[in-house]
């Protein structure tokens, strides 16, 4: 696990990211995130999201998580030039899509009574 990286505040960027995946902070300090630096894909379990530092382009990390998106993964991307939700280091994110999309549906049940809109983990 490289949660205790020298150079990137996760703890920074998990509160930073709130509107747009609420649960990610929370799970973040329940451990429940996993940041690694391999390209060999790891079984999700027991984490609820795995992070996969990559030293690719925007592009090519698209890509791969085009590629890899598809069965109960759901696989995202980010990037430190992605703007202001962009990841500090590039990566690309594999969470269940199970899991994601009952989040989801909370959130818009959610919004629709507080009216803010934000959705969680958006491709």
């Amino acid at each position: 696990m490289v949660k205790n990286h020298p150079s990137v505040d996760w703890t920074e960027y998990f509160a930073r990211i709130r509107a747009v995946c609420p649960w990610s902070g929370a799970a973040w300090r329940a451990d429940e995130i996993d940041i690694v630096r391999t390209r060999r894909i790891l079984p999700l379990a027991p984490y609820r999201a795995r992070i996969y530092i990559m030293p690719l382009s925007r592009r090519r990390l698209k890509k791969l998580a085009a590629r890899r998106d598809h069965g109960p993964d759901e696989w995202l991307w980010s990037h430190p030039a992605y703007g202001a939700n962009g990841a500090p280091m590039p990566c690309l994110i594999q969470q269940d899509r199970a899991e994601l999309e009952r989040l989801r549906g909370l959130v818009r049940s959610q919004t629709t009574v507080i009216g803010t809109g934000h959705a969680c983990a958006g491709k």
